[in-house]
Order: C-alpha cells, then sequence, then structure tokens
C-alpha cells in the first residue's frame, strides 16, 4: 500500500517503512508526525481524494534533524573582475513511515 502526500509544499508518494527526506518539521528525534493531507492512497484499490482523501492519514516518526548537502552559490560581474562565492545548507528531516491508514 502506499500514499501521496503533501508537505512542505511538495508532493511525496510514500510506503509503510520508509525513509523519507522533507523539508524541516517541528519536532524532536523519536516524535510522531501525522499527515492529514493525503491526496491519494494506492493499493488493491486506488482512491483519489478531491482535493484530499476524506478520513485518510499517514503517521511517520522523525528519525533525523539535519541540514542538506552544501550547495554553492557563485555570482561574477563579467569583466570588473568582481566574484561572490556563498554557500548554503538548507535544513531538512528525514522520516520513517510508520503506518497508512485510509
Amino acid at each position: 500500500m502506499y500514499a501521496v502526500i503533501k508537505t512542505g509544499g511538495k508532493q511525496y508518494k510514500v510506503a509503510e517503512g520508509e525513509f523519507l527526506k522533507v523539508e524541516k518539521l517541528v519536532g524532536e528525534v523519536g516524535d510522531s508526525v501525522e499527515f492529514g493531507e493525503v491526496l491519494m492512497i494506492g493499493g488493491e484499490k486506488i482512491v483519489v481524494g478531491a482535493p484530499h482523501v476524506a478520513g485518510a492519514t499517514v503517521t511517520a516518526k522523525i528519525a533525523v534533524q539535519g541540514k542538506d548537502k552544501k550547495i554553492l552559490v557563485f555570482k561574477s560581474k563579467r569583466r570588473k573582475g568582481t566574484r561572490k562565492l556563498r554557500g548554503h545548507r538548507q535544513h531538512k528531516t528525514v522520516l520513517k513511515i510508520e503506518k497508512i491508514s485510509a
């Protein structure tokens, strides 16, 4: 069984037992998080919401709170010798999907 959930402005296809990296969520490691914005549930029978599936939830546990890989932002002005190099690391949360209930 799988589900499509919405969190952090993005949509993710999840299944029970999977690990999922999403935008930072509030909570400590080991806390339980419940997603009510379930867009679709699949398996033997596919249920598509309009826009959400009524009564469906996905429960996950926070596995890791941390930062993503560093991305480099390089800016330069042509013919001027002006250059800037900045790095950025986005905060991420890794979730372990515990249960999908319809």
